[in-house]
């Protein structure tokens, strides 16, 4: 079997495709949520950004891409803003994913109750895109764009090892 070869820097139409699909993520919840109220709707805003800024704080510093282009564009951002740091140790579970997971989990939750109250076919359809994107979008992007060609899956991503344990 070939060896995919690894980009040293994504190309940009990688980054806008993979920014696209958060980017809709995000829109789809907070239309799901603004209905709410505004303090519910800064909440949610609020949260985005604590987690968009821990990513850039926490993980990107010691990613191989740190100052570099990756898939998402965060490896320049993040070193334009934070210091390098020492490299990924540990491992990382489903339990780290959960804060991230929310992002997708709450406005579900919020949709699916707002439907039971007062059924409308744009809020279920927005509920079902939502879904869409998360699991389809999040495993095309990753899967076939991103994850596939990262030099950090090369050298030890814990991602990588989370989610592809049956084929290692």
């Amino acid at each position: 079997m070939n060896k995919i070869e690894c980009y040293e820097n994504y190309p940009y139409w990688i980054i806008i495709v993979s920014n696209i699909l958060q980017l809709s993520i995000y829109a789809i919840g907070v239309i799901i949520i603004k209905p709410l109220g505004i303090i519910w709707l800064l909440i949610y805003l609020a949260y985005i950004v604590f987690l968009e800024i821990r990513l850039l704080k926490k993980s990107c510093v010691i990613c191989y891409y740190y100052g570099k282009i990756c898939a998402f564009g965060k490896g320049k951002i993040s070193s334009l803003l934070f210091k390098k740091g020492e490299g990924f140790t540990g491992n990382f579970t489903w339990k780290d994913l959960i804060p991230d997971m929310l992002v997708a989990v709450i406005p579900i939750i919020i949709g699916i109750v707002r439907l039971i109250m007062d059924f409308n076919c744009l809020l279920l359809l927005l509920i079902i895109l939502l879904f869409l994107l998360v699991s389809k979008g999040n495993e095309f992007v990753r899967g076939s764009l991103a994850c596939k060609y990262c030099k950090q899956r090369e050298i030890n991503c814990p991602a990588d090892k989370m989610f592809n344990k049956e084929k290692k």
